[in-house]
């Protein structure tokens, strides 16, 4: 019986499908994973931007500045 080939059993192949079901639900779920944080970043930044100040666009805007300095001698 060496010379006969080997069959697979429906059991093999049912396992077979579950693995490869478990591996294309664990692709989905990490591509809507990755999507979620690359959108929710892309809004937190624009968020960031829009909440901008006038005063934000000069960098010695602030009067802590002023008290770095002496009068001067």
């Amino acid at each position: 019986m060496p010379n006969e080939p080997e069959l697979e059993t429906p059991i093999d192949s049912l396992s077979e499908h579950k693995a490869l079901r478990a591996i294309g639900w664990l692709s989905v779920g990490m591509a809507a994973a990755s999507l979620g944080i690359f959108v929710g970043y892309q809004l937190r930044s624009w968020y960031k931007f829009r909440r901008r100040t006038p005063y934000d666009f000069y960098p010695h805007s602030d009067n802590s500045a002023i008290s770095e300095y002496g009068v001067g001698i």
